[in-house]
């Protein structure tokens, strides 16, 4: 019985579905191989791994913490000063010049073991304070100058001077929370036998004439506190800076000339 157009008509769309399917499996079946396939990646062998050059690590440059916390701090002398004082001037100044700022032994008072206070210290070093400070009448002037690192480095060396100044006039010479103008009007109003302050303060007092060197007889350094960083005053650089121009502004020329002495405390 041949076939009707009914039965023709049901059989071409179920046809063309079997091929469809067919092509998306094949399709799927090559996209999974596809993913599957992974290229093998070169290994190194030992020889080669061995024979390649390795990368340098740059050394951290140590900084005075990393120096001084493996080491127990050491009391400052004169030659340590000394040697600052010509490392810093050897490019500012001719070999003449230099030997100018060389300063003999006799120019330095004892520096502190660490085992002072500073009024113990002093003692030691100024022994006829108590006649000295009675016979000082000068005023804008000091016998005895203290140079430390900052405002409160002084108040706290201030409140130390307690069992040696006695009756004596101390001074702060810094400039946090005062005027520079205030402290020449107190330095020129009455007599001030010690100045205790900042090297940048000092000079700038020295500089407008608030302060002379005329009656100095002492100078003594804050040498040996150190920071937390483990720095002492002349380690951090805008102090050094200051504390070179203090130096330079006529306390190395009244030592040379046997004025006034210089201690490490």
């Amino acid at each position: 019985m041949p076939p009707t157009d009914k039965t023709i008509t049901k059989t071409k769309p179920e046809k063309r579905k079997t091929i469809t399917e067919t092509t998306d499996k094949a399709k799927k079946k090559k996209q999974i191989e596809e993913s599957q396939c992974v290229i093998p990646q070169k290994t190194e062998t030992e020889d080669e791994k061995s024979t390649k050059p390795k990368k340098k690590r740059k050394k951290k440059k140590k900084t005075i913490t990393d120096v001084l916390a493996t080491s127990e701090p050491k009391p400052g002398c004169a030659a340590d000063l000394q040697s600052m004082v010509s490392l810093y001037f050897s490019d500012k100044r001719s070999v003449i010049e230099q030997e100018e700022l060389t300063l003999q032994d006799s120019c330095f008072l004892s520096s502190n073991d660490l085992t002072h206070t500073l009024s113990s210290y002093l003692k030691l070093v100024c022994p006829k304070w108590a006649k000295i400070q009675k016979q000082h009448t000068e005023k804008s002037s000091v016998i005895l100058l203290i140079v430390c690192s900052s405002a409160l480095r002084a108040i706290e060396l201030i409140k130390q001077l307690t069992t040696f100044k006695g009756e004596t006039k101390a001074m702060k010479l810094f400039a946090k929370h005062i005027k520079i103008e205030e402290q020449v009007n107190l330095l020129q109003k009455g007599v001030t036998h010690i100045g205790v302050g900042t090297p940048g303060r000092i000079s700038a007092l020295i500089e407008k004439d608030g302060l002379t060197l005329k009656s100095l007889r002492y100078v003594v350094l804050d040498w040996n506190l150190r920071d937390q960083k483990l720095r002492r005053m002349v380690d951090i650089p805008e102090i050094k800076l200051d504390f070179m121009k203090l130096l330079e502004g006529g306390i190395l020329t009244g030592c040379r000339e046997g004025k006034l002495k210089i201690g490490l405390f």
